[in-house]
């Protein structure tokens, strides 16, 4: 009988997320930016992805909409995201980046801090093994795995 392994990739993948995280926190502290929780900095990296609307960011999070409220409320007295109506449904707001200078600064210096740690991992990791792990994350994964269902 096979013994069970504790060794699981979901627990590697979240290692990565908090990697990739710690990393932009200190690049973003170094270019004179306030640290900010991981929860903002997942709602941020979410927003970019296109879930603009609070239940989203809750249900993704796995928090509470209130918690999101308040993130949100913090990250716009920030001038880092403005809420504004939902043009698909006028009783919910959205999320969205500001055009405030400010936001467009942090903006700037996040995702030059992203690229700087995507090099950097790439020189770690060696071209071809990065090339294959971001290959590997970029894949169509299909929808998540039901129990039961013909996946």
């Amino acid at each position: 009988m096979a013994k069970p392994t504790t060794e699981f990739l979901l627990r590697d993948l979240l290692t990565a997320v908090y990697w990739f995280d710690e990393g932009l926190q200190s690049h973003l502290e170094a270019a004179g930016w306030p640290r900010q929780s991981r929860t903002k900095s997942m709602m941020m990296i979410n927003l970019a992805n296109g879930l603009t609307r609070p239940i989203q960011l809750a249900a993704r999070l796995g928090i509470s909409r209130q918690a999101v409220q308040l993130a949100l409320a913090d990250l716009e007295k920030e001038g880092l995201i403005r809420l504004e109506p939902d043009p698909d449904d006028k009783r919910a707001k959205r999320a969205v980046y500001t055009d405030d200078p400010r936001g467009k600064q942090m903006q700037k210096a996040a995702l030059e801090a992203l690229h700087s740690i995507e090099a950097e991992l790439e020189k770690r990791l060696g071209a071809r093994a990065y090339a294959q792990f971001s290959r590997a994350l970029r894949s169509d994964w299909g929808p998540p795995l039901v129990p039961g269902s013909d996946s």
